[in-house]
């Protein structure tokens, strides 16, 4: 072979391997561009801390000023008859990272809360009923939404109200969550409360006057910048609206020049025995609420800057009714009745928003009965993963909902064994279609009966004109008091009428 010819076969040959190299790096691409465009869905969890049903524009109020989360809702899907699985938080937490009627854990009061053997240095030592035991921890052997979600290969973070454990070993880190940004035992902000210092074991301090809720949007949106390969599930958990009621000053001011402006004055109700506030109007709140509002805008913000907010499952939710009937009385839930610590609709009813891309269609409104039990299978089943029956026993996927289509009926359970300190009493309630039946524990077990979509607020007892659809939801609620082995009080032999 000559020499030439040598030298074009050789050429010829690196050509054919140049283009091989090229062919593959482009199929590499195609490759690569493929995967990210099937990319399981990220997952942004915004939880608020006692934010009631009518607390935000999308969802009624016209005091309280919340621009971000009213757009959310404008093209996500808004839903009208969502639930807390309790009047209070700890209970209705673990049941978003469950699956499980907090009843069926023995989770039923806050964290803290005054167990049986120590109801006598308790406000409520004199009452009828002692509360039943409850469980101060969420178990470690509850696999929950963030290990399901990390070992299919999530980055998983938290910030903000944890409130599901005494100690460490209890906490965000060891329950799922790779990064921990600010969860630990207590229910409420510590230190300078919502300002810097914080006096928070998983939270540094930031320079002295930051706001804490501003702070946890802006470590939410540090995780999201720096995790641009996985799929994650951020879990941003405000410690707002809780009291202490604290707000940044400018926004108190505005608050208080719009309620001048408006000419409101606070206007009151009673409720059992206590005073049940009956308007919004109060500054202070409303600043928390549009501070929170803000925090929630710029975390959204984050998502488009990043370009990822097109693959972003948002979801927002409440872990009870807004504080109406006591410690300060910051807000109203009317129409609904009562606020949190109590089984009235005002106690359980949230504002729930979820925005899943490409599905839900803009302003959608759904009535469909869902509950906090149902986020775990939800989010799986939006995320292409496999169901974990066994795990979110109590929650059922809502999918066909955010579909447009109608979900299986069904019925929704509470069990509160407790005193609240907002007034409520030990109790149960069942809702089952457009009724609601509530039973009370105390010596006379009384029961009430609602029509829920003629009488939304509970003025009405229907108990008389309907026994027979009394006695049938009682049946309903005693059997699965007793499938699930729910706890009970019991008599108090220090109450002053005690047999």
């Amino acid at each position: 072979m000559k020499i030439s010819s040598i030298k074009t076969y050789v050429f010829l040959a690196t050509g054919v391997a140049a283009l091989a190299v090229l062919m593959g790096s482009v199929s590499w691409m195609g490759n690569e561009f493929e995967v990210r465009k099937k990319q399981r869905p990220n997952v942004l969890f915004i939880l608020v801390d006692d934010l009631g049903w009518k607390d935000v524009g999308a969802f009624g109020s016209t005091f309280y000023e919340t621009p971000a989360i009213d757009a959310l809702a404008a093209k996500g899907m808004s839903f009208t008859n969502a639930y807390a699985a309790c009047p209070v938080c700890s209970p209705t937490r673990a049941s978003i990272l469950t699956g499980k009627y907090p009843a069926r854990m023995k989770t039923t009061d806050w964290f803290g809360a005054p167990q049986p053997s120590t109801v006598a240095k308790h406000w409520t030592r004199d009452r009828p009923l002692l509360p039943a035991a409850y469980e101060e921890n969420m178990a470690l052997q509850e696999f929950t939404l963030a290990e399901a979600l990390k070992e299919k290969g999530y980055a998983t973070f938290f910030a903000g109200k944890w409130h599901l454990g005494e100690t460490e070993k209890f906490w965000p880190e060891n329950q799922g969550f790779d990064i921990n940004k600010g969860g630990y035992f207590s229910g409420s902000p510590r230190g300078n409360h919502y300002f810097s210092p914080y006096n928070n074991p998983r939270l540094p301090d930031g320079p002295v006057g930051e706001n804490l809720t501003d702070r946890l949007a802006n470590e939410t949106i540090a995780f999201i910048k720096n995790n641009p390969s996985k799929p994650f599930l951020a879990y941003l958990s405000f410690y707002s609206v809780h009291t202490p009621l604290g707000a940044p000053e400018e926004l108190i001011k505005k608050y208080e020049a719009k309620k001048a402006k408006l000419g409101l004055n606070d206007q009151w109700g009673v409720e059992g025995t206590q005073k049940v506030r009956l308007n919004q109007c109060l500054p202070v709140y409303g600043a928390m609420v549009e501070s929170m509002d803000r925090a929630v805008g710029k975390v959204l913000k984050a998502l488009k800057d990043q370009e990822i907010d097109q693959n972003t499952i948002i979801v927002f939710m409440s872990d009870n009714g807004g504080l109406s009937t006591a410690e300060g009385h910051p807000t109203s839930n009317l129409p609904l009745r009562a606020g949190k610590g109590w089984l009235y609709e005002g106690g359980i009813r949230e504002p729930m928003i979820v925005y899943w891309p490409g599905v839900t269609k803009t302003a959608q409104k759904s009535d469909q009965l869902v509950i906090s039990t149902d986020f775990y299978p939800t989010i799986l089943d939006m995320c292409g993963l496999a169901q974990l029956p066994e795990q979110h026993m109590d929650g059922k996927s809502f999918v066909s909902a955010l579909k447009g289509k109608p979900m299986a009926t069904r019925p929704v359970f509470w069990h509160y064994p407790h005193y609240g300190n907002q007034g409520g009493s030990p109790g149960s309630a069942l809702r089952d279609g457009d009724w609601k039946l509530i039973e009370w524990f105390e010596e006379d077990r009384q029961v009430e009966l609602y029509n829920l979509r003629s009488d939304i607020g509970e003025t009405r007892n229907l108990v008389a004109e309907n026994p027979e659809k009394a006695k049938e939801m009682l049946g309903q609620l005693n059997t699965w008091r007793q499938h699930i082995g729910a706890g009970m009080p019991a008599k108090n032999p220090a109450h002053k009428t005690a047999n």
